[in-house]
């Protein structure tokens, strides 16, 4: 289980004949994840005023919270309250690295403020690749590094092929890469992979 902030980010076609009750809907939801330990903040937009597709994001502190927001019977009993007017629902989540095998992006996005108001925020979906060239590559050297140096020593390991010695070094290297070198990588360098 993901002990990194989680990002879901929904894609909603609402019934353009019920707009009052869909804003109201969506509202009610914000209001009771709020509630819930772990919860990070939300924030949600329409393509335009005569648009029936709604985008909506939210985001908790690990992978338990969301799934204990998301397996609660108050979301259960809200999402079920919205069946009459969302006619679809497609849903991305987001932690690490796995937005970076995306092509990179960056978009803006409007969201509404406590006043009325609103606020448009660049949003940077996932780093460039030079960037995430030098983040994997700062990863993997001291790992792959230290790997080798531990098993040079094992008798027989050298008399191995090649492509024997590089299966294993990555059979062994590949899931510490993506669960504990990677994600700590990623956390250390957020700053500026986002900026």
């Amino acid at each position: 289980m993901s002990s990194e902030p989680i990002t879901v980010s929904i894609r909603r076609e609402v019934d353009p004949e019920h707009v009052a009750a869909a804003t109201a809907w969506v509202q009610t939801g914000v209001n009771l994840a709020h509630r819930y330990p772990g919860f990070l903040g939300s924030g949600w937009v329409r393509d335009g005023e005569d648009s029936h597709v709604w985008h909506m994001l939210y985001r908790f502190t690990d992978e338990k919270s969301l799934i204990a927001w998301e397996q609660s019977g108050e979301r259960e009993w809200w999402k079920s309250t919205g069946d009459q007017f969302v006619r679809s629902e497609r849903v991305k989540r987001r932690t690490g690295i796995e937005g970076w095998f995306d092509e990179p992006t960056t978009d803006t996005i409007t969201l509404p403020r406590a006043d009325g108001s609103t606020t448009t925020v660049a949003m940077v979906s996932t780093p460039p690749r030079w960037k995430q060239a030098i983040s994997i590559w700062l990863g993997f050297f001291p790992v792959n590094l230290a790997f080798t140096y531990a098993m040079s020593p094992v008798p027989g390991w050298n008399e191995l092929p090649i492509w024997l010695r590089v299966l294993t070094t990555t059979v062994v290297l590949t899931p510490i890469m993506a669960y504990w070198v990677l994600p700590f990588v990623t956390r250390s360098l957020r700053r500026w992979l986002t900026r």
